[in-house]
């Protein structure tokens, strides 16, 4: 396992992560983060099976621990095999990090149909929702639980011509701080990390003049990195943030100050 700096002290030995999309992008990121601080983690992808293995190897080859689990987890049959999948090789889940995404249509409203905002809903609603039912008997048996959801900046900045998106990521939050709540007194968080515009492998189709226009937003300077997402998200997942539940982190270099 290649060395993390010395003062890294967080360590999740002896939990088990779930990463939902994870074969790439920020998932891919999130999920060797995790490994490389003890966690056994469930990669997981619908389509992209040598991705995802790709991402388990990767893992392994560098002394962790991981294992696939291809699904699509917008759909309780599919959740259900998957569990048991999982539960046959670890026992349960202890941290669930909700991370994937369908495609992200931007419209002016009338120009978008139900079906594209009942995919936003889906994808960030049904899903957590789905996700929580099954793993949540487990975590509320050991008393200990992580929910980390990837919400995003738009929610906070009302972006225009994307409001199946944005609705969709403000339901995510709404209902992450109602579990919050719920769960609270069972030694399980929830929490939200809402990245900014982090350039992933699905971006590389958009034109460079709206990356440079984007890039000059940022007080910070500089784009961010899928790492910069993963440690928020590993903070939230350890020990360590125990006490921290109901809150959103944006990772976005500073744009949510103005």
């Amino acid at each position: 396992m290649h060395e993390l700096h010395p003062l890294v002290g967080l360590r999740l030995e002896g939990r088990v992560a779930l990463v939902t999309g994870s074969s790439r992008g920020l998932g891919k990121a999130i999920a060797t983060l995790l490994a490389k601080l003890g966690a056994k983690v469930v990669v997981n992808c619908f389509n992209n099976i040598a991705m995802g293995q790709g991402v388990v190897d990767e893992i392994i080859e560098d002394g962790g621990q991981a294992l696939l689990v291809a699904g699509d987890v917008m759909d309780q049959a599919e959740i259900q095999r998957m569990a048991e999948e999982i539960e046959s090789h670890w026992g349960g889940v202890d941290i669930l990090v909700t991370n994937a995404t369908p495609a992200q249509p931007m419209k002016l409203v009338g120009d978008y149909d139900w079906s594209e905002y009942q995919s936003m809903n889906d994808a960030f609603v049904k899903s957590p929702f789905l996700l929580a039912q099954r793993f949540l008997p487990g975590m509320k048996a050991g008393k200990w639980g992580r929910i980390v959801q990837i919400t995003s900046e738009v929610f906070h900045e009302g972006m225009p011509e994307f409001s199946a998106y944005v609705a969709a990521k403000g339901a995510q939050v709404g209902w992450s701080r109602s579990m919050a709540n719920e769960l609270a007194g069972e030694g399980i968080t929830v929490n939200c990390v809402a990245p900014g515009w982090i350039p992933v492998e699905r971006h590389d189709c958009v034109p460079q003049e709206a990356k440079d226009a984007y890039v000059k937003t940022i007080p910070i300077g500089h784009w961010g990195t899928p790492q910069d997402v993963a440690w928020a998200v590993a903070w939230f997942a350890s020990h360590e943030a125990g006490f921290l539940t109901g809150q959103t982190l944006i990772v976005n270099g500073g744009r949510s100050l103005h």
